[in-house]
């Protein structure tokens, strides 16, 4: 079903056609004219909520914002992996300060929908606010709401009650898509209202799907994205569409499914996640492609990348390719991986780029799918404790100066450039002439070598895995750039001058040659610099890194506009901030961060936050004369670069003191595994049939949790039968998810535990089953006639993704089938799972232990009679045992304290435990496992300020001895600023 209006301009092919459906003949030549004539000038402001229409439209080279070119420099982060929406603005305005200018987020549907026909999207569910405050930052949204997501959270995304119902995900499959299309309404209904089109918020583009590539060549396929597309359009979703094909495989291209004759608006893009001991792939317009083609099997379209990898995911220690923890996945994936892939990207052309994670955030509750435990902190740029680091150097960099230099937005691919140990990339830009060459180094020591550019060979050293981005031609403001061994970061004009910042590794030697056809006045405003004139050209040397930012100021007097030369080693360029305003821009330098500026009359307001003592100089608009920090005025000098420097150093951060925890309290539970305890109000297990993808046993019922509303968490059973006499073994087949859980009693007496092992890779992965059986001898004298009770409790590890559109998520979890040796007695069941969804932090948060469904974990609960216990303790026991505790934080309310909780013990016990703060399930350690250790508590469910609760549910396995052991709070970061963080 087409629009009946569009306010998108839709640009394909080699010559850009402008489209805008509906309106007056008017409207679409305006629009079109506007694409066509796109300028390499200016790139668009940044955006937010403005009531004006806007147009959205593309060429082969990048997006066409209102007929000017936009580089999007994206990073995803997932609004349900921070349940603090506090912290949603804290991300977003380190995502903005350090260059990014878009967000890009998926939207969960089994976070908001805990049953068919229920949506929740308030609380920490409220995508309206994430979208008002990203518009408020000055980012652009890249929106995508599935149906299905992956990112390794349960089911794909998919809620849990989609496993027991009719029908195949992902496909044309009417039961499914009239599920579908029910959440879809339900998202949309929001998104409408904050579209960029519109002038009503800042989503900029909308994903379809994700990584749909089983049914690709069959109509099945075609015809659920072509209702996937006229879905969305007729929900009044008027930007850009996207599909994330998985790798470069040409799928869903342009015209590759029918849109109903809604022609165009519709962009190719695929992901990469390369490992960093290959070889950065050619894969965008300049690449050689491939046999599958990759970006250039839409030549028409821009370079596109919805996800590149900024980090890896890890898996449960001892997986197929062993859980290291993140600061492995940091190691590999550093700052040179990031420039030397990243770069690479550039130079083939891919002009939007969005990085997988920026900030991964935490997988609590029982959100996470069965490969991945708690933490998805993925090493990313800002890490899970919200604290920015190395990482964010080269990002930084490249985001700036896409949006601050606009001739990368338009770049051809030139003469092949050769230098001996370096692979380099030769483009330029048709209209400005300015030259870029990417310059990489694959190999294992670092290259010297003369690098022939059109100004000349120019004598550059790149590192082992590592890249340098250089340029020649460029315009900095009114002067040009003839070359320079450094990186180009920024451009921008603040007050009466020019200022361009040049960045590159410490230690470096900088060399960089204006052309001035008449011998300028320079003055070296710092020592490390030196310059000569010398015919036409002014040569500039800078070492990098001896004492933060080198000024070097170039003028020729009378009205001339001085050139501002700023050179930063990468720690000190993560330390420079632009920021516009509508008054003008400003530079800001100094402070770990800049979160907002405004100027009131001759003062510029800043607010940000600082890790270390520090000055803030500022260059800004004319009449600028004071400056205030965080709403503290301070005592400024106007400087020979034409800024204000603070005279007085702003302070680092206090001493965050935290508070041991003691007074401990335990008590035991699982009272499900006596024969007295009454259990006549759970559900019978008794169902015969199934939509799951595991068979139904003969002659047995279902036992499958889903079959019976417990979708999360544990699931216990009880099985009653007459006779145990003659019985030797009892087998219970079972499916969790690796690391799964099963504990089994036979009339209160423990019969043992099984926990589900890693799979070989080759099997049982790649089935989606992750089922075993335990099997466990029946003593002698367990034997005997009368009433015997068979009681298990199954932890899973939640359900399968679908990647392959096979409904592996609906593969059963908990129970699968229960055979007896040597006799065989007819078994009633009952199954108990979680209570109802809690109202407030959703239906992922609890389980069926008995304490979740009597409230042990809640802060209010009653524990004074239980019995007082200390760390480090040891037991054997079979099943579960609580602790709590409470304890009180007074941070000082202008310091920003990361807080995490750290488990430690002797790695053979044999035992888990699930994290509960003031009633929030945060995260599941598992001592012999690992590799988490320590778990972030977001601030607002953590009271920085206030008593805090803390319940431990241990699960003890009884084949070793249990703890806990050691447990402590651990000061993850900190800073001085922050933003207010309300309870949540």
């Amino acid at each position: 079903m087409a629009l009946s209006r569009r306010t998108f301009s839709a640009l394909a092919g080699s010559t850009a056609l402008g489209l805008a459906l509906g309106g007056s003949n008017c409207s679409r030549a305006s629009s079109a004219y506007a694409a066509r004539s796109a300028p390499t000038g200016p790139a668009p402001s940044p955006p937010g909520v403005d009531g004006q229409r806007h147009t959205v439209g593309y060429d082969r080279y990048s997006l066409l914002v209102d007929g000017k070119r936009l580089v999007v420099w994206s990073g995803e982060m997932h609004p349900f992996r921070l349940p603090s929406p506090s912290l949603w603005r804290d991300v977003l305005q380190k995502m903005r300060a350090h260059g990014y200018n878009a967000v890009s987020i998926y939207v969960a549907w089994n976070y908001h929908s805990p049953a068919p026909g229920t949506y929740d999207f308030t609380g920490v569910r409220d995508l309206d606010l994430f979208l008002r405050m990203a518009a408020e930052t000055g980012l652009y949204v890249i929106l995508r709401p599935g149906p299905y997501i992956n990112a390794e959270v349960d089911g794909g995304g998919f809620p849990g009650w989609l496993t027991v119902t009719k029908g195949s995900a992902r496909t044309a499959d009417p039961t499914y898509l009239s599920y579908a299309d029910e959440w879809l309404t339900q998202v949309n209904r929001i998104a409408r209202r904050h579209l960029f089109t519109h002038g009503t918020g800042t989503i900029l583009l909308y994903q379809i799907e994700n990584e749909y590539d089983s049914h690709v060549d069959e109509a099945t396929g075609r015809t659920y994205m072509s209702h996937l597309y006229r879905k969305v359009r007729a929900d009044g979703i008027d930007v850009p569409l996207f599909h994330n094909d998985k790798g470069r495989n040409g799928y869903w291209i342009p015209g590759s499914f029918d849109t109903g004759g809604d022609s165009g608006g519709w962009l190719y893009g695929f992901d990469g996640y390369p490992s960093p001991a290959h070889t950065p792939p050619d894969w965008g317009h300049f690449g050689a492609g491939g046999a599958t083609g990759g970006a250039t099997a839409s030549p028409g379209t821009p370079g596109f990348v919805p996800e590149f990898g900024g980090g890896w995911f890890d898996p449960w220690g001892g997986a197929w390719f062993s859980g290291k923890g993140y600061a492995e996945s940091r190691r590999t994936r550093d700052a040179a991986y990031e420039r030397r892939f990243y770069l690479t990207n550039l130079a083939n052309g891919i002009t939007l780029h969005n990085v997988y994670m920026t900030f991964g955030g935490t997988s609590w509750g029982w959100l996470p799918a069965p490969v991945v435990y708690t933490s998805y902190d993925y090493g990313a740029a800002i890490d899970e404790a919200r604290n920015v680091g190395e990482k964010i150097q080269p990002m930084h960099q490249l985001g700036h100066l896409l949006q601050r230099v606009p001739d990368f937005a338009k770049l051809d691919r030139a003469a092949d450039v050769k230098a001996e140990g370096l692979r380099v990339y030769h483009l330029t830009n048709p209209d400005t002439g300015a030259h870029v060459y990417v310059a990489r180094n694959d190999g294992t020591g670092p290259v010297t070598a003369a690098l022939p550019t059109d100004a000349g060979d120019l004598r550059i050293t790149v590192p082992a895995k590592d890249a340098r981005l250089l340029t020649t031609g460029l315009a900095l403001g009114r002067r040009k750039l003839k070359w320079s061994t450094a990186q180009p970061m920024l451009c921008l004009t603040a007050g009466r001058q020019d200022i361009a910042v040049f960045t590159g590794r410490r230690g470096d030697m900088v060399q960089l040659v204006l052309d001035c056809p008449a011998e300028p006045n320079v003055t070296r405003l710092d020592p490390e610099a030196a310059w000569v004139y010398d015919r036409g050209e002014l040569h500039v040397s800078v070492p990098l890194g001896q004492g933060g930012l080198t000024r070097v100021l170039v003028r020729r007097g009378g009205s001339d506009t001085p050139l501002l030369l700023l050179f930063a080693d990468d720690a000190t360029s993560a330390r420079l901030f632009p920021y516009d305003t509508p008054s003008g821009t400003l530079l800001v330098y100094g402070p770990a961060l800049l979160r907002h500026a405004e100027l009131r009359g001759s003062k510029a307001h800043l607010t940000g936050d600082v890790i270390g003592e520090t000055a803030v100089e500022v260059w800004g608009p004319r009449g600028i004369r004071r400056v205030a920090w965080n709403g503290r005025a301070l005592p400024t000098r106007v400087t020979a670069s034409d800024s204000l420097m603070t005279t007085a150093m702003l302070p680092g951060v206090a001493e965050v003191r935290l508070p041991e925890l003691g007074g401990w309290r335990m008590r035991t539970e699982n009272p499900e595994a006596g024969p007295g305890f009454d259990d006549s109000r759970w559900k019978r297990a008794d169902k015969s049939s199934s939509y799951s993808t595991t068979p139904v046993p003969a002659g047995q019922p279902v036992l499958f949790a889903d079959d019976y509303g417990f979708h999360y968490g544990d699931v216990w059973y009880r099985g009653t039968f007459d006779d145990t006499r003659g019985v030797e073994e009892v087998s219970l087949a079972y499916s969790s998810g690796t690391q799964g859980l099963l504990m089994a009693w036979l009339d209160g007496e423990p019969l043992g535990t099984h926990r589900l092992p890693v799979p070989d890779v080759d099997t049982t992965i790649r089935k989606g089953t992750w089922a075993q059986t335990a099997v466990f001898p029946v003593r002698g004298a367990l034997r005997s006639p009368g009433r015997h009770v068979l009681s298990v409790l199954v932890r899973r590890m939640q359900h399968d993704e679908d990647g392959k559109a096979l409904d592996t998520h609906k593969a059963a979890r908990g129970l699968t089938a229960v055979t007896f040796k040597g006799a065989s007695p007819k078994v009633r069941w009952r199954i108990q799972g979680a209570c109802a969804p809690d109202p407030v932090r959703g239906p992922l948060n609890n389980g069926g232990l008995y304490g979740e469904r009597q409230g042990w974990h809640l802060p209010g609960f009653h524990d004074h009679g239980w019995e007082p216990v200390v760390f480090p303790r040891t037991e054997r026991r079979q099943g579960v045992t609580w602790y709590r505790t409470r304890f009180r934080l007074s941070v000082p309310r202008d310091i920003d304290a990361s807080v995490g909780l750290t488990l430690q013990d002797d790695p053979y016990r044999a035992y888990r435990a699930q994290i509960f703060l003031n009633g929030w399930n945060l995260g599941q350690y598992i001592n012999n496992v690992g590799p988490q250790h320590t778990f972030v508590l977001p601030n607002g469910i953590l009271r920085t300020r206030g008593t805090n609760t803390l319940a431990l549910a241990v699960l003890s396995e009884f084949t070793t001895l249990s703890g806990p052991g050691s447990v402590r709070l651990t000061l993850l970061g900190s800073t001085s600023g922050g933003v207010p963080v309300k309870p949540v």
